[in-house]
């Protein structure tokens, strides 16, 4: 598949920042995301309780499951990639530069989301470990009396990651006081023009609901808004994964490029999160169907003799 390459990556990096791509999309142009920045972002609410397997109660459950499937790239902090990655170095790495707890609910505050890691520093990590770090992510929440900080910030670090040939995935997630539906599908389109109009290459975007207003949702609308910049929706919170998969293969139907799953996977025990991770993957990058994709997270089907996967990247 042939990829327009932002003119913010100078010619002499476009070799790396293919590279980058092909190796995160599997030269499809889909990213398939897992999910790990829920460390921070929900604490350990996500990764300990009733319903969750207690693999997941130990951080490198995560690397293990990135490891062992067929995913484009893991997303995490700088610091928890650090203390795991170089005993799976096998994995492409997109680092999420700000994040925060979800401790102050809006009620209390607007949220704002502060940098945690540079693109310097990330650059670092990148040559002396030799990592495949392939990217940044970085999260905005509009609607938020801080948007303007966070929307800077934005925009400064997708021009010097694409500068050092890296991609780049906006979250973004409508949220504060003046917002009075963050799941509004005409909004969620305006959030993916924004990530547009910032550059980036993906953007992870909630999935819409319908409203007592507005019984629509709009898929197209969404993925027109964001142009040449790839739409994904965020895997959301644990349901059926049968369930989870048709909803799955509507958004892929739909024009989206890809999908950003966490909990739905590593809330599982190791053998199960990485079928369904395989499923996942099976949609999201190959275009199977969810018959097809459901019997590889039961175990019915092999992974790779279904998909007659020769072909990866890493």
């Amino acid at each position: 598949m042939k990829k327009h390459i932002p003119s913010t990556v100078p010619s002499f990096n476009r070799g790396e920042y293919l590279y980058n791509w092909r190796l995160a999309t599997k030269n499809t142009g889909r990213l398939m995301l897992f999910a790990g920045d829920q460390k921070i972002e929900h604490l350990n609410e996500d990764f300990y309780g009733a319903d969750i397997h207690s693999d997941d109660a130990n951080p490198e459950h995560l690397f293990e499951i990135a490891s062992k499937s067929d995913i484009g790239a893991f997303a995490a902090q700088l610091g928890l990639i650090a203390n795991y990655a170089d005993s799976y170095r096998n994995i492409p790495y997109i680092i999420k530069l700000n994040s925060k707890t979800d401790l102050v609910p809006v009620e209390n505050d607007d949220p704002y989301s502060a940098a945690l890691t540079t693109i310097e520093q990330i650059i670092d990590l990148k040559k002396y470990s030799k990592l495949k770090i392939v990217g940044i992510g970085y999260t905005i929440y509009p609607g938020s009396k801080y948007e303007a900080k966070m929307l800077s910030e934005a925009a400064q670090v997708i021009t010097s990651a694409h500068k050092h040939g890296l991609l780049t995935v906006l979250w973004i997630y409508p949220r504060g006081k003046a917002v009075k539906n963050e799941r509004d599908s005409h909004l969620i389109a305006g959030c993916a023009g924004l990530a547009a109009s910032l550059g980036a290459d993906f953007v992870k975007l909630n999935y819409p609901k319908p409203s007592a207003k507005s019984k629509d949702i709009n898929i197209k609308e969404i993925i027109s808004a964001a142009g040449r910049t790839g739409v994904i929706f965020s895997g959301g919170s644990a349901v059926d994964p049968k369930n989870f998969l048709k909803t799955l293969a509507e958004q892929i139907k739909a024009g989206a490029s890809g999908n950003a799953t966490g909990r739905n996977i590593h809330q599982h025990k190791l053998e199960e999160a990485i079928n369904f991770a395989n499923a996942i993957a099976a949609i999201s990058i190959y275009n199977k169907s969810v018959e097809d994709a459901y019997k590889i997270f039961t175990g019915k089907k092999d992974y790779k003799k279904q998909l007659n996967l020769n072909l990866r990247l890493r």
